[in-house]
C-alpha cells in the first residue's frame, strides 16, 4: 500500500533534517495518512479511503464527499475514487433527468 492520499495525492517528501551545528541527514517527510468512512449522499452508501488529515478537512468544508468529488480534478485522484467519481455523476444526472 503506497503512501499517498487517495483524494489530493499527497505522497511522501524527502529533504533533511538539519541539527543545531548544522550537520545535514537525510530524511522521509511522510503525510498525515488515516482510514476513514466516507458516505456518499448521492450512491447512499459509505467507502472507506486512506486520505491525508487535510483531505478530511477539506472535504467537510466543501460540503461532503460528492461536493468534494464534483470540484475536484481527475488527475490528483487515484483510479477507485475516479471510478466512485463517475458513478456519482451518472447518479445525479439519473436524478435529476427523473425530477
Amino acid at each position: 500500500m503506497s503512501r499517498r492520499c487517495e483524494l489530493t495525492g499527497k505522497g511522501v517528501q524527502s529533504g533533511n533534517l538539519v541539527s543545531h551545528s548544522n550537520r545535514k541527514t537525510r530524511t522521509r517527510f511522510l503525510p498525515n495518512l488515516v482510514n476513514v468512512t466516507l458516505t456518499s449522499d448521492a450512491l447512499a452508501r459509505s467507502v472507506r479511503l486512506r486520505i491525508s488529515a487535510a483531505a478530511l478537512r477539506s472535504v467537510e468544508h466543501r460540503g461532503g464527499l460528492d461536493a468534494f468529488l464534483a470540484k475536484s480534478h481527475d488527475e490528483e485522484l487515484s483510479q477507485n475514487v475516479r471510478e466512485l467519481k463517475r458513478e456519482i455523476a451518472k447518479k445525479q444526472i439519473a436524478v435529476a433527468a427523473t425530477a
